[in-house]
């Protein structure tokens, strides 16, 4: 499974980026820096990686800094994964 790939793939299908996001480097910022990306746009995102890759999100689990940037997303997806 390529993480990276699949996260890009679920930020550019929920913000509707039109393939915008593959070009997204990991220290693309997200959160602030990408007007797609506001507090609906952010349950949602969270929404669908839970059923993309299976996992469960609790509300303590996630603060601004897990949108920091692509590389935060993914760090944090591969977390749960690693659960």
């Amino acid at each position: 499974m390529d993480i990276r790939n699949e996260v890009v793939a679920v930020l550019d299908e929920v913000l509707s980026l039109k393939g915008r996001a593959s070009e997204f480097a990991l220290d693309t910022p997200l959160l602030g820096a990408i007007p797609e990306l506001d507090s609906m746009a952010v349950v949602s995102l969270i929404t669908t990686l839970e059923e993309h890759f299976g996992f469960t999100v609790e509300d303590d689990e996630i603060d601004g800094s897990v949108f920091a940037s692509l590389a935060t997303l993914i760090d944090f997806v591969a977390g749960k994964l690693a659960d």
